[in-house]
């Protein structure tokens, strides 16, 4: 059996600061909204046991953050 243990709203507070994201820059990269990200860090709401990989994707890929801004959908096709 598989215990997945469930970030904390400290941890994930941290985590957002160490990456340069705001509230806002992060609900956008997870595509939920600002008042979402603050229930988690303020445990008004829990946070999903799935966020860690979606934090780590964020790590590996870059998102607003660190990318800037978004690429549009003419942009994406002209790549492939």
């Amino acid at each position: 059996m598989v215990y997945i243990r469930i970030m904390t709203s400290k941890e994930l507070k941290k985590w957002r600061e160490d990456h340069g994201y705001s509230q806002a820059k992060l609900a956008k990269a997870l595509g939920v909204a600002v008042m979402t990200v603050s229930r988690w860090e303020t445990d008004l709401r829990s946070i999903p046991s799935f966020l860690h990989l979606a934090l780590r994707c964020l790590e590996l890929e870059g998102g607003e953050a660190i990318k800037g801004k978004k690429k549009t959908k003419m942009e994406r096709r002209t790549k492939q």
